[in-house]
């Protein structure tokens, strides 16, 4: 009998699994280049995570300062823990006239940290085209360093929406397809009806996988309650 708990205990855990997941796709609906995951399972039923790098729906904002990527490739971005990278192109100016992200970290161009010296600008304002460069009043003062790798799976989530490479750095590649729109922001890629479907089909086979359990106990015990007893 502890072969048969066996399976519907392991079903059950994938499903939980799976669960946790799904929960996870709707709470992001909303989060600006969220990228949802994708649960596998291996031969010994050990969890494999993906992640899906699917474009999400671009929004326009009117922020002269939103930026989404509509094509490959990924910020960077300078953190406590070094070089990191994100889709998430909702900036802004610091104190310093730096530009940075949501939490506060420098978005690099390729040269660097890119400083913005708003007490200087004039009637152009500041334009970001298609590739990425910076224009302050017309003049070019950095342009955004857009990248991606060959092996996408070795890019870690590490909250906030970054992600962390778990290789070399000197992997970066410069995507096939930049095209970066300026005012206007990349949403999640997560779909609400299809998750919430997944969340509904996963429930009932959780719901199926816990009743097995049961009635293998019942009869688990019903089997040790009756030994010995005389007929």
């Amino acid at each position: 009998m502890i072969l048969e708990m066996t399976r519907p205990v392991q079903g059950g855990l994938r499903q939980e699994r799976k669960l946790d997941a799904v929960s996870n796709h709707i709470a992001n609906v909303d989060t600006t280049g969220f990228k949802k995951d994708v649960i596998s399972f291996d031969s010994k039923f050990k969890a494999q995570l993906n992640k899906d790098y699917s474009q999400g729906d671009i929004k326009t904002t009117g922020n002269p300062f939103d930026i989404a990527l509509a094509g490959d490739g990924f910020f960077k971005i300078e953190t406590v823990e070094g070089i990191q990278y994100t889709r998430n192109g909702s900036l802004s100016l610091n104190g310093e006239g730096l530009l940075v992200d949501m939490n506060g970290n420098p978005i690099l161009g390729q040269g660097g940290a890119i400083f913005i010296d708003v007490a200087n600008i004039k009637g152009q304002g500041v334009e970001i085209n298609s590739v990425g460069e910076i224009r302050v009043d017309t003049e070019v003062v950095d342009t955004l360093d857009v990248v991606s790798f060959a092996d996408l799976n070795k890019l870690e989530k590490k909250g906030q929406n970054i992600f962390a490479y778990t290789g070399n750095t000197e992997d970066e590649i410069l995507p096939e397809n930049i095209v970066i729109k300026q005012m206007a922001l990349e949403g999640s890629n997560v779909q609400v009806v299809d998750e919430m479907v997944k969340m509904i089909d996963y429930h009932r086979m959780f719901e199926t996988f816990t009743k097995s359990m049961m009635t293998f106990d019942e009869v688990d015990n019903k089997a040790i309650s009756e030994v010995g007893t005389p007929r």
